[in-house]
């Protein structure tokens, strides 16, 4: 054995100690699709909250990262060319026509070199196993499938990055517009509605479509033009798609004289390019619309609109598809690309011309109407639209292109025109994306800063005004004070104009008192806002019609709106009055209802107008706003009273208010909280930790903060609206603590140096407060009824919180961590028990901020034992106590799945404290839940899977081989766990070989305390497998040590042999397990054997190539090449199996693992000492291992053979293309992955963790390229595991040759038998007739003298690949059948028994192998020939005479094959030929009698039944008649002649007599049916055939033969259903005769029909 002093130094370090860079704490950049991050503008002072804001949004995510996580490894199969699997190829078969073709005409195959020299047996063996141990893989596991997902609790879904939210993404792009006639400039607005949930969904998009010369007609009112308002293509969002959205294009024009409808009607009626009056009144047209742009050109009025449906785009019933594709209007196909957080770039994926662009031309326009403009109008518009689709006028063109928008978009803005990465400058015309306004809540944090409003002005009532209010625009201004130039330059810009305005003008209807407005006003918020802001609305009346001295606009009155109100910002619905008199002094600071001036109808609000913003600072929550402005207030220097909304708050009021304000925090709404939900819990984590003075006072708010967390995480787990992942962790958390969470920031804490009254505070907070204020949060506080151990009330709580002070005075501590511990173990009532509900996030919390604080005070390198304080300790300890008994709590009360949560939670924090805290402190935690969770209800099936769970997860930690001491022994480790192997004396090292061998492959009680966690595993494992339990826990626990393995096989440390070795020693017990789990074990060998591997019989008889059962004529039936089990020696108790197949299946591929991995010298000593019945039992085991393990062969085997290992790179590819955009350290790994080490083999390894690789049937939509894969996997799996097998039968025939002499012969050659009968690579075929020739050299006199059936089974199965269309398989084939019969010649001087049985096999495989091949069966005869000639021993011996003769006969009955081939579609000449060529037999009885017994099967089926019972009958006088000469006993028949009533054919039988040839001569007679028993058979089958085919006669006949033998048997069981069949035979003959119905007598019957024929 290896031992570890044989190691180098550095190899023992390594693999003993844990790396100082476990865990590392890093800074990850954020990820911004923008060229610069959203920040607000600069210059500007800004407030706290909006700092914090901006600070949240642009801070790098904090990320603790595992270095040698397991789970980031990427290893790929390692598949060379050399295992190929062997399977037939149908091209290459070829039909000889000549059926008397000699032998010697053939070129025979390369022989083997050195088959015929002398070698030593222990030198064959020696050259064997050098053979095998060459070109082997390394890991086993990398070949196997991976385990079920379901069971694969230890993956922790890395959470998805917070990112910006959107929804699915769609290009439009408008190319030109054009009508009729072209006489002004016209200009698009587009937008998306929702007409069901009556709803606008997205911001508007101005697009200017106008050639040059039309647009030069507005140049003086356009100074200048950005070229950010060009663009002429947006990207639209759409998160809740629907059939009820609708893209609806309005058009506007220069204002003019005259209503809609009037401006209109040219564009009906006149055409360009018409003569005559038509074109005058174009050019006057022209001449008009120039005047109008020239004195109006900045006023706009409603012209028309154009509504498109996306029904057909939002394929609604595949929506959870990514990629979708549904037809287009004009029947090309749009595809669909649906972003979320998941999905990944269109242009990682896919190229982009994969997607097909659709282009509308519409040809149809709806006209403006002045009363009808609003948006509600426009919604009873678009749902008579989609009722009658009614047309209005034609547009000469309006082409709109739609197509998917991909995720990095070219020379794209956002909604705040900031450029998005991949910005090209040389574009003409960029995109722009259209912030979208969902119909629902989107449940996403804000991640980035946006700040904007927006303003809907809907109506004005001016019906009583003057008549010079007609036509109205409003002038809308966003002011930051009172004068004229305090207009912000903030407002969005439409189309061909400046990107911001200070004003805009809303469209004018025509004479029209009382218009309603569609304007959308854009407006970028300053980020510090104040009482002066204000929305100034200035409105005019607009001449149309030009007047001497008159200016075009009329002022009418003003309107204004503050910003803020109470330092909120305004938003929502308002109706304003409108004032006529000049705006008075300060009118900004009040509400419009408040200045004494005079007003349109006495101060009515006439003037209706809706705000709306979307904003990543404002919240739009009460509850919000008054948390942040408290907590603001606290840590700047305010004057107090401050205002909070309407409500003052004075210095010593403050700390109530901020009590009720954490308390209330839960009361807010669910989206505002989940959009600031990053900012509000680092600001409860802030108050945490960091006391308050206030007034004088320290404050403490470290329960309500905690409570008030645990209140907002009970909410986000109820809420339906929000995603969970596997683990029932809601996705918005997790992703919180994995990137967001970090320790709060020291340098804000208030506490002064020297306040010693801040500390005793603190201390009497908690009995003060303890109970009493947090009971506001939940109302009401009561009893944890999850758990029946705790009866928690309220004096009792009061207790423990008194006894936690009392007990020592506990240092107020700013540790983050020990805060929360704290806050955990003090926490009761609905409290308590939402915190061990949802204890997977205060765990993730704790993991998190102890990796900061160790990161911080750079304690890695102190021992573990001093990072953390003793009162830590004790509340983990309690921690872990209390949730332990919480699992079982709700175990017992029927609550699984919640139990199986919390249990999971609970592994994953003990696998992290691994990594962090002192590992013996962690064991005994461990071996504290085990014992408690135990004692509770050890009989639930529901406790010991949770048992596997939380085991398994621990195992999957990346130095669980360390925290096992796998490189110790269980004589000299210590009890305890170690922290690092520098700790352990180096005398603690001894050898393996000073232990008693056996005992090494026992779970004994010394093996589990010395290899803590894997003893725990395996007595879960055995426990589950001797429970009568239900299948999934056994399930469990056999995949969770086949995890546990496939990691080893995974991880780059454990690549060298000799680690590899001291893994497998750590796992012998399992060997123990298994072998005594064998009657358990599902038998693959009963699937086999009813299978049938060429189709239905139908199918088989209509096949072209001869099939199974017409050559069962030549075949003998207990011979079956593919179908024949051969029975367990040492399993006579196995009936049932408990385990399923793919439990079976992973629990022999880890007994294999074991076997291959472990130290071979150290296998043998263990076979050496074993009893006869283990070595049997280990014999069963590796039969059932040969026969799961069979290469399955795939419909694309001839490509596998051929392109499998080119076809698979790529999916090597795109599978390292997907694990390269993983986030974090997942990503890390993968990007190192792929730069190889030097040294490194190329060859591809399988990657289990991402690929799901699953059986065929399991997944019907596989690629070509991946079935190819899968199939060469599963070839080298399979020749991996059989060389496996075959080397432990080499140890056994090494270490036990003596015991194979007398009984472990059989058992081994079974098992090589077996594994013949299945597919193999022409690898493992090559080594295992290497084995077998090494046997017939070793034990060939036992061999032939008492393995009779085994040589039988040999002799078929060697011939067999005698077929095979492979020339390597082929040579070794036939250099093996020749071993065999020269040393059955050199035993007994006379090889008639061999002989016996290869003519036999051979008959089975010419009638039974769909892969049988004449041509190559032939050319193996030829070189079996060869190897006779050319052997010079045998030359003086009439040996080479005999195998001539052998061959010759074999080469006959290939002819006779070929003849029957001739006459496949004609039964009636088949069966004659048959018959003649079955006379040829009438020296072989053997084979006689098998010819007659198919014969009859063949008549069988084809309901010919009296003909199939007179061929059994011709059998069963056959049998009789050598019985006589055998014995003579009056009983039995005395031979043919006593079947004559039957029929005087059967007298035919009688030619065969003791002058011809003796029955006791060696090999003939053997069958199993020349016996007493067999004789009954034959003549039981004959008169079932014979009653069923309605010569009931007959059948009185035949049980007359059977009757004597049955009583001299004394057989009363057969004897009562002999004669009760008798009795309704004779009751269907009835009261008349078979001869008086006109039956011909049964001899002339027998003679028509040629029965046999």
């Amino acid at each position: 054995m290896t031992q570890l002093n044989n190691l180098d130094l550095d190899l023992a370090q390594e693999l003993g100690d844990f790396p100082e860079d476990d865990l590392d704490v890093v800074f990850a950049p954020k990820e911004c699709r923008t060229l610069q991050p959203s920040m607000p503008e600069d210059g500007v002072e800004l407030d706290s909250h909006v700092k914090d804001c901006v600070q949240t949004y642009i801070r790098e995510w904090l990320i603790v990262n595992r270095n040698h996580s397991l789970v980031h490894f990427l290893v790929f199969l390692q598949a060379g060319p050399h295992q190929v699997p062997a399977v037939s190829e149908e091209a290459s078969r070829t039909t000889l026509a000549c059926s008397d073709l000699e032998l010697r005409s053939l070129q025979p195959d390369p022989r083997l070199e050195h088959l015929l020299r002398h070698v030593s047996a222990e030198e064959f063996e020696r050259l064997n196993e050098e053979a095998r141990r060459t070109n082997r893989h390394a890991e086993l596991l990398a070949l196997y499938p991976s385990v079920d997902e379901e069971d694969a609790v230890e993956i922790r879904p890395v959470p998805d990055c917070p990112k910006e939210h959107l929804g699915n993404r769609i290009l439009v792009k408008l190319q030109t517009l054009k009508f009729d006639i072209e006489i002004e400039p016209l200009f698009a607005c587009i937008a998306l509605y929702d007409i069901k949930e009556r709803k606008k969904i997205s911001e508007n998009f101005h697009c200017d479509l106008n050639s040059d010369s039309l647009r030069g007609l507005l140049r003086s009112h356009t100074p200048s033009i950005d070229l950010s308002t060009q663009a002429r293509s947006a990207v639209f969002s759409v998160t809740y798609p629907s059939p009820d959205i609708y893209l609806v294009i309005k058009i506007e024009k220069v204002l003019q004289q005259g209503e809609i409808g009037d401006c209109a009607e040219p564009y009906m009626v006149l055409k360009e390019g018409e003569a005559g009056k038509t074109k005058e009144k174009i050019e006057k047209l022209k001449a008009q619309a120039e005047s109008f742009c020239q004195r109006l050109g900045k006023y706009r009025m409603p012209f028309a609109w154009i509504p498109i449906s996306l029904t057909n785009f939002f394929n609604v019933s595949t929506l959870e598809r990514e990629i979708q594709e549904t037809e287009g209007l004009n029947g090309t196909c749009l595809t669909f690309l649906r972003q979320n957080d998941s999905s990944v770039g269109l242009e990682d994926n896919y190229p982009t011309s994969n997607f097909k662009t659709i282009s509308l031309t519409l040809g149809t326009f709806f006209k403006q109407e002045g009363d009808r403009l609003s948006d509600e109008d426009l919604f009873k518009f678009l749902a008579d639209f989609k009722r009658s689709s009614s047309l209005q006028r034609r547009i000469k063109t309006l082409p709109v292109e739609i197509s998917p928008a991909p995720e990095n978009i070219g020379y794209c803005l956002t909604p705040e025109l900031l450029p998005l990465k991949a910005f090209s400058e040389n574009r003409n015309r960029p995109h722009k994306e259209i912030l979208e306004f969902p119909i629902r809540e989107v449940y996403v944090p804000h991640t980035i800063y946006r700040n904007l409003l927006y303003v809907y002005p809907q109506r004005l009532n001016f019906a009583n005004r003057l008549a010079s209010a007609r036509n109205i625009t409003i002038k809308i201004q966003f002011m930051c004070g009172e004068d004229s130039s305090c207009a912000m330059p903030v407002i969005f810009g439409k189309s061909s104009g400046p990107e911001f305005v200070r004003e805009i003008y809303t469209a004018i209807t025509y004479h029209n008192k009382s218009p309603d407005f569609y304007e959308e006003v854009k407006i970028k918020l300053p980020a510090k806002l104040t009482e002066k802001h204000h929305l100034l609305f200035t409105f005019y009346h607009i001449s149309c019609q030009p007047k001497q001295g008159t200016s075009v606009e009329t002022l009418l009155g003003y309107s204004w709106l503050p910003i803020l109100l109470n330092d909120r910002l305004q938003t929502g619905h308002y109706s304003l009055p409108v004032a006529l008199d000049k705006l008075p002094l300060h009118y900004s600071i009040h509400s419009p209802e408040t200045p004494p001036i005079k007003w349109v109808e006495g101060h009515k609000g006439v003037f209706i107008v809706e705000v709306q913003a979307v904003s990543s600072v404002h919240t739009q929550d009460n509850h919000l706003e008054k948390f942040f402005t408290l907590c603001h207030s606290l840590e700047n220097q305010v004057t107090f009273p401050i205002r909070v909304m309407d409500q003052k708050i004075t210095e010593a009021s403050l700390e109530h208010e901020l009590k009720l304000s954490i308390i209330c925090l839960n009361s807010s709404r669910l989206e505002p909280l989940v959009l600031f939900l990053h900012l509000v819990l680092d600001k409860l984590f802030q108050l945490a930790v960091q006391p308050m003075v206030i007034a004088g006072q320290t404050a403490n708010f470290s329960q309500f903060a905690f409570e008030s967390v645990v209140a907002i995480v009970n909410s986000l787990h109820n809420s339906k609206e929000l995603s969970k992942d596997q683990h029932g962790r809601n996705c918005l958390l997790a992703s919180y603590v994995y990137y967001v969470f970090r320790l709060p920031d020291p340098q804000r804490e208030v506490v002064k140096p020297g306040m010693v009254g801040a500390r005793v505070a603190k201390l009497f907070f908690f009995l003060i407060h303890a109970v009493s204020v947090g009971s506001k949060l939940l109302q009401s506080r009561v009893i944890s009824c999850s758990n029946p151990d705790i009866t928690v009330t309220q004096a009792a709580a009061d207790e423990e919180v008194k006894s936690i002070m009392s007990s020592k005075v506990r240092e107020i501590s700013q540790h983050f961590h020990e805060e929360l511990a704290l806050q955990m173990v003090v926490s009761t009532g609905m409290v308590r028990e939402s915190v061990f509900k949802y204890a997977w996030f205060f765990f993730e919390l704790l993991i998190k901020s102890m990796a900061q604080y160790v990161h911080n005070i750079e304690k890695q390198d102190n021992p573990r034992r001093s990072r953390f304080s003793n009162r830590f300790k004790d509340d983990i300890t309690t921690i872990v106590s209390v949730i332990t008994s919480e699992i079982g709590g709700f175990a017992f009360f029927k609550e699984s799945e919640q139990a199986e949560k919390i249990n999971i939670s609970l592994a994953f924090f003990l696998y992290d404290l691994l990594s962090l805290m002192d590992r013996g402190f962690v064991f005994n935690l461990i071996k504290h839940y085990c014992n408690q969770l135990s004692n509770k209800l050890n009989s639930l099936s529901t406790l010991i899977s949770m048992r596997l769970e939380f085991l398994r997860i621990l195992c999957s930690h990346e130095h669980y081989l360390n925290l096992n001491l796998f490189f110790m022994t269980s004589a000299s480790a210590p009890a305890s766990p170690s922290p690092s192997l520098s700790s352990q004396n180096s005398s603690s090292c001894s050898s393996f070989q000073d232990q008693k061998i056996t005992g090494m492959f026992d779970l004994s009680a010394e093996y589990r305390q010395q290899h803590f966690l894997t003893g725990l595993l395996f007595t879960e494992l055995a426990a589950a497998l001797d429970a009568d339990s239900e299948g999934c826990v056994q399930r469990k626990a056999v995949n969770a040590i086949l995890s546990l393995l496939s990691s080893h096989d995974l991880d780059p440390r454990c690549s060298k042999k000799e680690v590899k070795i001291k893994i497998a020693a750590l796992y012998l017990p399992l060997v123990g397990i298994i072998l005594d789990s064998l009657p358990q074990l599902h038998d693959f060998t009963n699937i086999r054997s009813g299978k049938g591997r060429t189709g239905t019989p139908e199918e088989e008889d209509s096949s072209g190539a001869i099939n199974q059962n017409v050559a069962l004529a030549i075949a003998g039936s207990q011979f079956s090449i593919r179908n024949s089990v051969i029975p367990l020696m040492s399993l006579p108790y196995r009936q049932s199996a408990t385990l399923g197949p793919d439990t079976t299946r992973n629990l022999l591929i880890c007994f294999l693992w074991i076997m291959k991995n472990a130290d071979q010298s150290l296998i043998q000593k263990w076979i050496a000492d074993l009893p006869s019945m283990q070595l049997n039992r280990i014999l069963d085991l590796l039969f059932i291992c040969v026969s799961c393990f069979e290469y399955k062969v795939s419909e694309t085997r001839h490509v596998v053979l051929t392109q499998a290992l080119q076809k698979s790179r790529d999916v090597k590819a795109r599978l390292e293309e997907a694990l390269l955009r993983g986030e974090g350290a997942r990503g890390e790994m993968m990007k190192r992955c792929r730069i190889p080490a030097a040294g490194v083999n190329e060859n591809l390894r399988w990657r289990k963790e991402q690929t799901q690789w699953r059986q065929a049937n399991e997944r019907q939509d596989k690629t070509k390229a991946e079935l190819d894969q899968e199939a060469l996997i599963s070839g080298n799996l399979a020749t991996e595991a059989n060389l496996i097998i075959l080397d432990m039968q080499e140890n056994i025939i090494q270490v036990r040759s003596t015991e194979c002499r007398d009984n472990l012969l059989g058992g081994v050659l079974k098992v090589l038998v077996n594994s013949l009968g299945y597919d193999q690579s022409t690898t493992y075929l090559t080594h295992c007739f290497a084995t077998l020739r090494a046997l017939i050299a070793k034990f060939g006199d036992l061999l032939f003298e008492e393995e009779v059936e085994q040589c039988a089974d040999l002799c078929q199965r060697v011939l067999h690949h005698c077929s095979s269309s492979i020339d390597i398989t082929r040579t070794q084939a036939c250099a093996t059948l020749y071993l065999l019969m020269r040393y059955s010649f050199s035993s007994t001087s006379n090889f008639s028994r061999v002989k016996m049985q290869v003519t036999m096999s051979l008959a089975s495989l010419v009638g039974k192998s769909p892969e049988f091949n004449e041509e190559f069966l032939r050319r193996s005869l030829r070189t079996i020939l060869a190897y006779a000639e050319e052997d010079t021993d045998m030359q003086a011996t009439p040996f080479p005479i005999q195998v001539e003769e052998l061959l010759c006969n074999l080469n006959s009955i290939l002819s006779d094959t070929v003849k029957m081939r001739e006459f496949q579609e004609d039964p009636e000449m088949l069966m004659d030929l048959m018959y003649r060529i079955a006379k040829g037999y009438q020296t072989s009885p053997d084979l006689r009698l098998t010819w007659l017994q198919n014969m009859a099967e063949k008549h069988t089926k084809r309901k010919c039944y009296t003909e199939a019972a007179m061929c059994l009958v011709h059998a069963a006088a056959l049998v009789a008649e050598y019985l006589s000469m055998l014995e003579d006993r009056s009983y039995l028949p005395v031979g043919s002649v006593s079947f004559q009533n039957i029929s005087s054919n059967v007298l035919e039988e009688s030619a065969v007599s003791d002058d011809v040839l003796s029955p006791d001569e060696d090999g003939i007679c053997s069958g199993r049916y020349f016996s007493e028993s067999g004789l009954v058979g034959l003549l039981e089958q004959a008169a079932e055939l014979f009653s069923t085919g309605g010569l009931y006669e007959t059948v009185n006949e035949v049980y007359k033969i059977v009757i004597p033998i049955l009583e001299a048997h004394r057989d009363f069981r057969k004897l009562t259903l002999t004669h009760s069949k008798l009795q309704k035979a004779f009751d269907k003959q009835g009261g008349a005769t078979g001869w008086s119905r006109g039956r011909t007598p049964l001899p002339e019957l027998w003679e028509k029909q040629h029965v046999i024929n």
